[in-house]
């Protein structure tokens, strides 16, 4: 692995959570040093910076993150949620408020350097901001300690911190959530910070090399594209992971494709659940905010509430096919959900949907003429979706 340890360990960041993990969790576990935002103002929440790593020879950077905390009861504390940005985003005040609403304490951060001034993709960079984002694909000729990953996850757990040590907020309940590229590093994060309860990766995951972003990796220099993988992608930290994950994606995102997610969610010892919906939009806002099931996933774990369906064991017989699931919730309907299209692009392929059949805690369907990729989908009574594995056919 061409991780640069010696750097690593001569700056104190040498990794403190297995081999070749460039993070320390004893430094980034501390609660970081907060200054004030002026200039930044939204209704019910707090902007601010917090203390990031050295960046190019400074000793330190500046993250802008908004923060805000619900009133809990007397004598309660509330739970929370990490929330962390997808590319051409930013800190986002409303992320933060919606998830206040819902009960919980919330930090949004900004990963790239910037503050959220200006407009979606073109936000202004702060003088003692980080590493530019995304992927940090041209920096790979630089320390490990001056690329955009380093950077951004290190700001994602210093937020974990910061919001742990807030009065109120309950630090044995935090989960974590992000977009796209965020949702990247909610990978690396989960495989990193064991103090979070949960995390739900929103289109993101590992493989790179076999996402739409493979065209990146191979335009690098061979040695530049080699470090990236061994270095960054996920699929490196996933497997420490062992926190309940929730992969939210569609069929046909553009960038994420869903082989390289089946590879990625196959990884981590935690419990897994799937919600891949037909086509769903890529995206910031109530797309990749707000589907319902990653705050019912919360909810399930923070809060002990009612748990999203859970599909316990699943398989075919010639063009029969089935899973078993569990559930504390009424199922309204189940649907088979498969493409006839074997070959080509991931994004591409013509996806399509049929009823499935459920009986007791069994649903089935009978394969069309044709089909080379299928899984099932079940929808609860808050039409929340739990889908089984996608099986490839010859």
């Amino acid at each position: 692995m061409m991780l640069h340890v010696g750097l690593l360990a001569l700056s104190g960041l040498a990794g403190t959570v297995g081999p070749g993990v460039p993070w320390n969790m004893a430094v980034l576990s501390k609660p970081p040093a907060t200054y004030p935002a002026p200039g930044f103002a939204e209704p019910g929440v707090q902007a601010l910076f917090y203390d990031g790593p050295g960046y190019a020879g400074k000793p330190a950077t500046r993250v802008f993150a908004w923060m805000g905390i619900p009133k809990a009861r007397s004598g309660r504390k509330v739970p929370g949620i990490v929330l962390i940005h997808g590319g051409g985003g930013t800190a986002f005040a409303n992320w933060v408020r919606m998830w206040n609403e819902r009960g919980y304490a919330a930090i949004a951060m900004d990963t790239c350097g910037c503050v959220p001034k200006g407009t979606y993709g073109a936000w202004e960079r702060h003088a003692d901001g980080g590493p530019p984002g995304w992927g940090g694909f041209d920096q790979m000729d630089g320390p490990a300690t001056d690329h955009w990953t380093y950077h951004a996850v290190a700001a994602a757990i210093r937020g974990h911190s910061l919001l742990r040590a807030q009065p109120g907020v309950d630090a044995s309940r935090i989960g974590v959530t992000g977009i796209s590229w965020g949702g990247c590093l909610t990978c690396i994060v989960a495989g990193v910070d064991p103090r979070f309860r949960f995390a739900s990766p929103v289109y993101g995951c590992g493989f790179y090399d076999e996402t739409t972003f493979a065209g990146a990796l191979k335009a690098m220099k061979p040695e530049h594209a080699r470090r990236w993988m061994e270095t960054w992608d996920p699929s490196r930290f996933l497997p420490r992971a062992s926190i309940p994950m929730l992969w939210v994606t569609g069929t046909n995102d553009f960038a994420y494709t869903l082989n390289a997610l089946q590879k990625s969610y196959r990884l981590p010892r935690g419990r897994r659940t799937l919600a891949i919906r037909i086509r769903m939009p890529h995206g910031h806002g109530p797309a990749g905010e707000a589907p319902r099931e990653i705050w019912e996933f919360a909810d399930s774990i923070l809060m002990k509430r009612a748990a999203l369906t859970r599909i316990t064991r699943q398989g075919r017989d010639g063009s029969q096919v089935w899973a078993v699931f569990s559930t504390r919730r009424r199922i309204v309907r189940a649907e088979l959900t498969f493409t006839r299209d074997g070959d080509g692009p991931w994004p591409d392929r013509l996806w399509e949907s049929a009823p499935a059949s459920v009986q007791g805690s069994r649903v089935s369907a009978t394969l069309p003429s044709g089909t080379r990729v299928y899984y099932l989908n079940l929808f609860d009574d808050r039409e929340c979706v739990v889908s089984s594995e996608h099986e490839e056919l010859p």
